[in-house]
């Protein structure tokens, strides 16, 4: 596959953009997913935690991008469970 990606370069020099385009764009969606999977409290890998979302609190950031929230001066409004 990666023969054929640099022999068709070779003999057409304006197909390399598209090349460099689709591999940032597939390695972008890879480690994307891979932060989904790893961080997200949404996914559950271990079945002894079923709830793993219930362990986290207001302090922590989860999400991919936040505006104007600073987490760490947010206080805990919320009962234990």
């Amino acid at each position: 596959m990666l023969r054929q990606i640099l022999s068709l370069s070779k003999k057409h020099p304006s197909l390399m953009p598209l090349f460099v385009f689709i591999g940032t764009g597939a390695t972008g969606a890879t480690l994307y997913l891979l932060r989904l999977a790893l961080f997200s409290p949404d996914v559950c890998w271990d079945r002894n935690n079923p709830e793993p979302w219930n362990k986290l609190g207001p302090n922590d950031q989860y999400k991919f991008y936040s505006v104007n929230v600073d987490y760490n001066k947010l206080k805990k409004e919320r009962p234990d469970f």
